[in-house]
């Protein structure tokens, strides 16, 4: 019993972060070819004939500032300032929720978004959400924001099918990613929180009106200097 036990809470705790740190360690260098969303997407349109995933990495270098900039305002107006969780965010969705009675909305950074995509499988279980706290505190600490950024806008879902910035400028705009301008990066960012039914190439009236609110608001923030050497 006392070697089960020492394996159940030392042995294989440390087993875990161990091969978790050098899992992240690795991916600080080498693209990011798949996430459990991808896998997950593929089991779900496997009877749809049309379906296909479409992806293609891309250095930061290599995409637009625009959408850099669209990006953090649209989903993570503190990215440069936060270490992982926007605590002020977080707060004022508790506060809504209390004095207001409004569901408690999402406070979401885009290290979590990357750690969520990156890492752990789509659920809304609590056991879900401590995996993704964990592993945003692990990429805040190895990868850094500029990392973070490039992973994010490799893998994030912007269509059904389409994965990353190169994908999304491909099918919407017909060229690549470092071409997108202002306009095509925030119509984009505007389709982030539901891309599945949000089209950036064929935007509806909501996403347009979107797009321009969040092209509205760049002016108003301040960003990291890697965002304006680009």
């Amino acid at each position: 019993m006392r070697k089960f036990l020492k394996f159940l809470f030392i042995k294989l705790p440390l087993a875990f972060i161990l091969l978790t740190v050098l899992w992240v360690v690795v991916l600080k260098w080498v693209p990011v070819w798949v996430t459990p969303l991808m896998v997950k997407r593929c089991i779900e349109y496997r009877e749809d004939k049309d379906f296909k995933t479409q992806k293609k990495w891309k250095s930061l270098k290599d995409i637009s500032p625009e959408l850099v900039r669209a990006v953090i305002a649209s989903e993570d107006n503190r990215f440069a300032e936060h270490d992982g969780f926007d605590r002020i965010e977080i707060r004022r969705a508790i506060d809504d929720h209390k004095k207001k009675g409004k569901r408690l909305r999402g406070a979401s950074t885009i290290s979590q978004q990357t750690a969520k995509n990156v890492f752990c499988y789509p659920s809304r279980t609590m056991v879900r959400k401590g995996f993704e706290a964990y592993f945003t505190f692990l990429i805040e600490k190895i990868w850094g924001k500029e990392r973070i950024m490039e992973v994010y806008l490799n893998v994030a879902e912007m269509g059904k099918g389409i994965y990353g910035a190169e994908a999304a400028a491909q099918k919407h705009f017909r060229h690549d990613a470092a071409s997108l301008s202002r306009r095509e990066s925030c119509l984009i960012a505007a389709c982030l929180p539901n891309p599945i039914v949000r089209n950036a190439g064929r935007p509806s009236n909501y996403v347009s009106m979107r797009a321009y609110t969040i092209a509205a608001l760049e002016s108003k923030l301040e960003y990291p200097a890697w965002v304006r050497r680009k």
